[in-house]
Parts: structure tokens; sequence; C-alpha cells
């Protein structure tokens, strides 16, 4: 027999839960931000409209399914089943975090705050939650699968994103390294930078988006669901041993950028989650490409 549908409650710890944790109390909690100005209230509001997101959409998981909870700290540990259906309640980067973790399953974005998120992943208020969780579950749901990006080290090791990867430097030093494009005329070129974004469509909404705009680049972007991806090497610097004549491009399907280290240390991680990054050493290879998997995200 094949199990019932699990519905996956994906959330993550809110501001106020933060500050109860650090301080111990409400009273301390609000002590802390009067003395710098601010209200605990306003806080403690986002906190409840939350929880009343989450309590809204658990009551309207069918009564035949099973259900369960994971906060994001614990993706990493988390086993996601065929089965499921992923239920992100929260703001549009808490479906980048779980998108990594998946293998095909649909993902129903909530909006746990209307008003205050963008809504490009989060697109449905949490009363629309009874009648998206069986249509998510059905074979003819509506969902836009949206590009991934990849990064593989020549030693096997493996990494997904939604939005965006970064390679580069921990902190603010400079990353060396040997930029080289796949299936194309010009030599490798050895730079110099604060390290090198490679995204997708989706990413194209944040981070890579301010680099485009900053640089007045002339590319086009990709769509969500294109599947390409746009790169942007940030503040390449010149001198006698290090160029600056690829600093940005797109990358069609198999196509691949790939970065040889000749720094110590440098890392890879995505985003924008950094406590789960790859560590590069020196004269090591990463590679970056579209991504084979794809996040199912129902309409």
């Amino acid at each position: 027999m094949s199990l019932a549908p699990r519905a996956v409650l994906v959330h993550r710890t809110t501001e106020y839960e933060e500050l109860l944790a650090r301080h111990g109390t409400h009273g301390q909690a609000a002590f802390f931000l009067s003395a710098r100005g601010r209200s605990v209230d306003a806080v403690r509001e986002r906190h409840e409209r939350t929880h009343r997101a989450l309590a809204e959409v658990a009551g309207a998981v069918p009564l035949t399914w099973r259900q369960t909870r994971v906060e994001r700290a614990d993706l990493d540990r988390f086993l996601f089943g065929p089965e499921d259906v992923v239920v992100v309640v929260g703001q549009d980067g808490l479906v980048a975090n779980a998108a990594k973790y998946l293998t095909g399953q649909p993902v129903i974005g909530i909006d746990a705050d209307p008003g205050r998120n963008p809504g490009v992943l989060v697109r449905h208020r949490a009363d629309r939650a009874r009648r998206l969780l069986p249509y998510a579950a059905g074979a003819g749901a509506a969902v836009d699968e949206l590009t991934m990006v990849e990064a593989v080290t020549d030693d096997a090791q493996r990494l997904l994103a939604l939005n965006e990867i970064y390679v580069g430097p921990r902190g603010h030093q400079t990353a060396r390294y040997t930029l080289d494009l796949d299936a194309t005329e010009p030599a490798p070129e050895a730079q110099a930078s604060s390290g090198v974004l490679v995204g997708t469509g989706t990413g194209a909404t944040g981070w890579l988006r301010s680099l485009w705009e900053q640089r007045s680049s002339a590319l086009a972007l990709p769509a969500p669901a294109d599947a390409r991806l746009a790169w942007f090497v940030r503040e390449a610097w010149p001198s006698p041993a290090t160029g600056t004549s690829r600093v940005e491009g797109l990358l069609d399907p198999g196509q691949g950028l790939c970065l040889t280290v000749e720094s110590d240390r440098l890392v890879a991680f995505g985003d924008g989650v950094e406590s789960d990054a790859l560590e590069l050493t020196w004269g090591q290879t990463v590679r970056l490409t579209v991504a084979g998997p794809r996040l199912r995200l129902v309409h």
C-alpha cells in the first residue's frame, strides 16, 4: 500500500522567540528594546501572526494525511519523503532554504506576514491551505519548475541553491583563483576579487540584481524558469598577474563556470546560508552549472 501524503510544515524561529531566548522574559526583552528606542509590541505581533498562520495551515491538513513540522535550523537533518507536500510558512527566503533538500516534492509557499514580504515565492495566504494541500498532492497540480544552481568540487562535494551560490573568501580578504568557462575560446584568466556569484532567474530578483544594477550591465537576466544562469565577478582587481576581462556572463544548460583556487581557503555557500558551506583549498576546482533538480512551486 502507498503511504498517505504527509504535510511537512517548514517554519523558522521568530524574532520574538530569539529575543526571549536571549533575554529570558518578555519584560527583559521589552526593556532591552525600549532602551534603544524600539518597542517589543511590533515584534510580538509579527510572532503572533506567524503562529496563527502555522495553526491555520496545520488545521487545514486533511484528516487522512500525516503531518509534521521542521524548523529551518533542522532542515539539513530532516529526511523528506517522496509522498511529502512541503508547506513553507514564512518568508521568501525560507523557500530557498528548503529547496536544496528536496527531490521534486511540491512546495506551497504561505506568506505568514502579508505586506511585509515581496511574495515572490510565498505566494499564498494561510486561508488557502485547505484547498491547496489536496490540489498539490494531485497529479494535475500546476507548478512552476524553478531552475536551481549547482556547485560540484573535484572531490565530489556538491551544493545546490535556488537563488545563487557565492564562491569567495569567508571574510574580507581577496579571493585568488583561475576562472575558466566550458567550451569557450578565451584562455583561462587568473583573477583577484571579492568573490564570484552564480545565480538563477529566481536569484535575479535579489543579490544578482543588485550587482547587475550596480554595474549597469547589459546582460539579459534569466527568468525563474529559464534553464540559464547569470554570473558576476565582484570587484575584480587588475594587476600584472590578474585580469578583469571576464567579469560577467550567462551559462547555458550543460555549460559550466570553473574556478581553480589559488588562495589558502575559499568557501562556497548557497542562498546566504554560510553555516552550510563547502571548504575549498589551494589547487581545488569547483564547477558551477545549472542543476538537474528543479523546485516545483505550486501556483
